[in-house]
């Protein structure tokens, strides 16, 4: 049963530091309706802390455990590949979907986050239509249609 079938909020955790990405990801989903709540942090440490409960991110019910969390790649403090990695080696965050979201193409930026156990990788269109699109799509995908162990 997904998590809007029995009225519990959907949380995003939104990883990108280019705030006009950022915006377009918001206003996406908030016309679409597709996620509840989007938790935004624009660098790798500040993922870090929120997905561990570090600095300023410890409270959970601040904060709460994303049901998704949509990862650019080229981040400043750590690289989301880096934080991808961590993530995913951690028994406490390693089920949570994690969609690499960013504007590389490159085999060997695919390949490694697949290594690291990226759920799904997706380069961001340059075409705002196709953008927002794209981000209708997983939002539906991700945060309503697909079902996850914990829930």
């Amino acid at each position: 049963m997904n998590a809007d079938a029995v009225g519990e909020p959907l949380n995003l955790l939104l990883v990108e530091d280019n705030d006009a990405h950022a915006e377009m990801v918001k206003r996406s989903f908030e016309q679409h309706k597709v996620s509840n709540v989007i938790y935004h942090v624009d660098d790798g440490q500040k993922a870090l802390d929120y997905m561990f409960r570090e600095g300023e991110y410890t409270d959970e019910e601040k904060y709460p455990t994303p049901h998704c969390i949509l990862l650019d790649l080229r981040l400043p403090k750590v690289d989301g590949l880096e934080v991808l990695r961590r993530i995913k080696s951690d028994d406490s965050c390693r089920k949570t979907p994690v969609v690499i979201l960013t504007t590389s193409s490159a085999d060997k930026d695919i390949a490694q986050s697949y290594e690291y156990h990226a759920n799904s990788y997706v380069v961001k269109p340059m075409d705002f239509s196709k953008f927002e699109a794209l981000m209708q799509d997983l939002g539906f995908y991700w945060l309503a249609w697909n079902q996850n162990p914990w829930r």
